[in-house]
């Protein structure tokens, strides 16, 4: 054989083994989803937040509403609900709704002058009505898109939107501003809301993301799917004020079909919610 075979040979054989190797590492890397592309990172947190959650947050909350008289839970859920009142007014005139502005504002009034600074509901008495508005709904009114499906740790299911949106809404709080009170206001509001999240009578619809986490628990449907899923669903909902374009509807339920298949071949490959923090 002549040389100059040889280096044909060669050479043939060596583009041959790059191109294999090539084809080899994009086989074995593993497939992002499109639809959820921080999927890794979100099982991870939503794992992190499930045993802060059941190791102290249910505890404390459990404690709490055994120690503390059902009138006394009222009263702080009152008085929190009506400082909302001031965001939820403010998001309101940012969506144009103008009435339903009207009304909020009007329910921050009269509670916090006839409900002795909002620890009385007096406005529910008169049946007027409370309203759900945040700044995330706001920035969706204007056009601005959710992005990715982002587990927060603390905070749990979210997004880049909503994100920005509870900054908005911490500088909408009073509480943010008296340093003396921020840290105690908002334990006192978590934990007031776990308890009555934890009461099976309760028929407070404001627990967004609690009441769905319990349902995935009583459900044998893959967890992860079905929290992210719910909240998304949830969130479109708020923003369009119920009224969610169909073509919304079935972009939401096209990226579940094909997440599905996905979610169950992670699943079967890797458990999610084995993590050193502290175990269930």
């Amino acid at each position: 054989m002549s040389m100059k075979k040889i280096i044909i040979n060669t050479r043939l054989l060596m583009i041959g083994l790059v191109i294999s190797s090539l084809l080899w590492g994009c086989t074995g890397t593993p497939k992002v989803n499109q639809n959820d592309p921080w999927q890794d990172w979100n099982r991870e947190a939503q794992g992190f937040n499930d045993d802060f959650d059941n190791a102290i947050v249910k505890p404390v909350t459990k404690g709490y509403s055994l120690i503390t008289p059902e009138f006394v839970n009222d009263v702080v859920a009152n008085f929190f609900s009506n400082l909302k009142d001031i965001g939820v007014t403010i998001n309101d005139l940012l969506q144009l709704k103008m009435a339903q502005g009207g009304m909020d504002a009007s329910r921050f009034l009269i509670n916090t002058t006839a409900g002795v600074g909002g620890f009385i509901d007096v406005a529910k008495m008169i049946d007027l009505p409370k309203h759900n508005e945040d700044f995330g709904q706001t920035l969706g009114f204007w056009g601005v898109p959710s992005g990715n499906y982002l587990v927060m740790p603390f905070l749990g299911a979210s997004s880049p939107r909503e994100v920005v949106g509870v900054l908005g809404d911490a500088l909408m709080n009073p509480l943010t501003y008296t340093f003396v009170f921020t840290g105690s206001g908002a334990a006192f509001s978590a934990i007031n809301a776990g308890a009555k999240a934890l009461d099976v009578n309760d028929t407070d619809t404001d627990i967004d993301l609690i009441q769905p986490e319990k349902s995935a628990d009583e459900t044998s449907i893959e967890r992860y799917d079905f929290i992210k899923n719910t909240y998304r669903q949830r969130r479109e909902y708020l923003v369009h004020d119920g009224n969610v374009p169909d073509e919304d509807e079935l972009q939401l339920a096209d990226e579940s079909t094909t997440e599905s298949a996905d979610t169950q071949q992670t699943a079967v490959t890797k458990n999610p919610y084995q993590h050193s923090f502290i175990s269930p």
